[in-house]
């Protein structure tokens, strides 16, 4: 049996044992990309399944919300898992993981705390690759519905006949 084989072979458990193990925020398997509890994994295509778990965590960095979960940010650059993208996303997360390593880190997604990880982010901010994934997960996070009731959003107010009526003097600390 190959180690790729080994690898796709995981059962429920080991997947679990391996992933609280390593306290891991994402675990990358031959293929795939899933949550530590196992409630969530994706495929991905075209990318490498490290490259994929690293643009979700830059996501998470560029837009922190604390209450949205790390399934919606992989939902928000799925997009970017086609052959297409595949190799803008591969080279910038390489150029990612090598400012991490200037920054004294193995790679981006090894990188402990979110403060560096936002340091280095701010290092490749002017870059194409970094404003090509900070303008797509405006509308990929943001215009998933199932987030809007965290945000407090109730969705657009045209066909309820607008704000005037609905909503707009409906604040109560002025």
């Amino acid at each position: 049996m190959t180690d790729q084989q080994a690898v796709r072979a995981l059962t429920r458990r080991q997947l679990l044992a391996r992933a609280s193990a390593a306290g891991a925020t994402l675990v990358v398997g031959a293929g795939f990309v899933a949550a530590p509890d196992a409630a969530w994994a994706l495929e991905t295509a075209a990318l490498k399944p490290e490259t994929f778990a690293t643009l979700v965590q830059m996501a998470r960095d560029i837009y922190p919300h604390d209450r949205v979960g790390t399934e919606y940010y992989a939902v928000a650059v799925k997009g970017y898992d086609s052959a297409e993208a595949a190799p803008m996303v591969e080279a910038g997360i390489a150029a990612l993981d090598a400012a991490a390593r200037g920054h004294g880190f193995g790679s981006y997604l090894g990188t402990g705390w979110e403060s560096d990880r936002v340091a280095i982010l701010r290092g490749i901010e002017e870059s194409p690759f970094f404003q090509t994934v900070r303008g797509g997960l405006v509308t990929g996070l943001y215009n998933q519905k199932a987030l809007w009731p965290l945000f407090s959003y109730e969705g657009e107010s045209y066909s309820k006949g607008g704000y005037l009526h609905r909503g707009f003097d409906d604040i109560a600390w002025l």
